[in-house]
């Protein structure tokens, strides 16, 4: 194999690709990136045997072949070199790199590509077709929301559904659920449902930033396994197996207190009570007033024995009883930082009972968040 590739081109695809790679893994070879001509182009590939990414960078080739680099010292070697051509030459007896930029010329010795574990070809014409920066929106206000507690793998990953010209993803770590909805911007007449991991949604939406283009979405037929094809990256998945818990029926249908407040001041208050709420717990105190006379108000509080207090008033348009509530800070946080619209309404039930948090004015996003014990 002999290439020549721009060095920007290359630092930048082995970033997209490294995030896969499995350093600690007890096959070498899932130590290192492979590196190959591939019709004209220079493909670049990392897998853990559970995440795969493959991106696709142009090239000059002159003799075709493959190998694979240990990607960490690969890497850090390619990011050292200066914004210039990089040369690289394989002795395919020896698989030996030469790898040459500017006046810098370095021996690698690497892996033969034929202990590298295939990545499976997705079959573009029955993938589903998904707009990237829709997608992208709906991967992170979701995914914040899975589990990361290892004992519990299905709630590591989001349920993703294909049904109805419409696709949902909605991820829950016991204490919380976010669900997203969008509809399709074609028909698809196959229904999915899927439990991806949220890592591995969360790295496409990594490498999914640029918003005009489209991806395929592909599950190859009894292989446990999800493809996204981008433009010139693919992100392969190991489906998690198991049943996903029936969110629907948690998701509370009526309620007795519907406030609209604030984002932007929400958030700022939320973020103001956690200095002091981190430390008991991240437990802060919600009163919902309700003023016949005037718009309703919320107040914030915050208390820890060996910090001080916070307590914030927010101004609100409160319709119905007045309550008072508990949450994790951090998990009001987390959502009011996912929500795109100026306005959020949160409608209650009782101290104990689910509530939920979404947007005005949008009813794809929906967000269910379980009250903390009122001490």
């Amino acid at each position: 194999m002999k290439v020549s590739v721009s060095q920007q081109q290359l630092a930048h695809g082995l970033g997209v690709v490294s995030r896969a790679v499995n350093p600690r893994s007890t096959l070498p070879v899932l130590g290192n990136i492979l590196i190959a001509t591939d019709e004209g182009r220079l493909r670049l590939s990392a897998t853990n045997l559970e995440l795969g990414i493959t991106c696709w960078i142009p090239a000059q080739i002159t003799e075709e072949g493959s190998v694979t680099m240990p990607a960490r010292t690969f890497t850090d070697l390619i990011s050292t070199f200066p914004n210039d051509t990089v040369v690289m030459n394989l002795d395919a007896r020896t698989q030996t790199m030469t790898v040459r930029c500017g006046f810098n010329s370095t021996d690698i010795k690497g892996i033969d590509a034929q202990e590298f574990p295939p990545i499976p070809v997705p079959d573009l014409s029955a993938g589903v077709t998904l707009n990237m920066a829709d997608f992208r929106e709906m991967i992170q206000q979701v995914v914040f929301a899975a589990s990361t507690d290892e004992t519990r793998p299905v709630l590591q990953g989001v349920m993703t559904t294909i049904a109805n010209n419409e696709v949902a993803l909605a991820a829950t770590d016991g204490f919380r659920i976010s669900i997203r909805k969008l509809p399709l911007a074609a028909p698809f007449e196959k229904t999915y449902n899927l439990i991806i991991p949220a890592r591995a949604l969360s790295e496409l939406a990594r490498i999914a930033v640029d918003g005009d283009q489209t991806l395929t979405m592909n599950v190859p037929p009894g292989r446990g396994q999800v493809i996204f094809h981008l433009k010139n990256t693919e992100v392969v998945s190991q489906l998690i197996d198991g049943n996903f818990p029936d969110y629907r029926a948690i998701i509370p249908r009526s309620f007795k207190t519907h406030t609209v407040l604030s984002r932007g001041e929400f958030l700022n208050a939320c973020k103001q009570a956690e200095i002091i709420a981190r430390e008991t717990n991240n437990v802060i105190r919600m009163e919902i007033k309700t003023n016949p006379d005037r718009p309703g108000e919320i107040k914030i509080s915050a208390q820890a024995e060996q910090t001080g207090s916070s307590d914030v008033n927010l101004d609100a348009n409160v319709d119905g009883e007045g309550i008072t509530i508990a949450f994790n800070v951090r998990f009001l946080r987390e959502v009011l930082d996912v929500v795109k619209t100026p306005s959020v309404v949160l409608e209650t039930n009782a101290h104990n009972t689910p509530a939920i948090l979404k947007p005005v004015g949008d009813d794809t996003f929906t967000h269910v968040i379980m009250p903390m014990h009122l001490g």
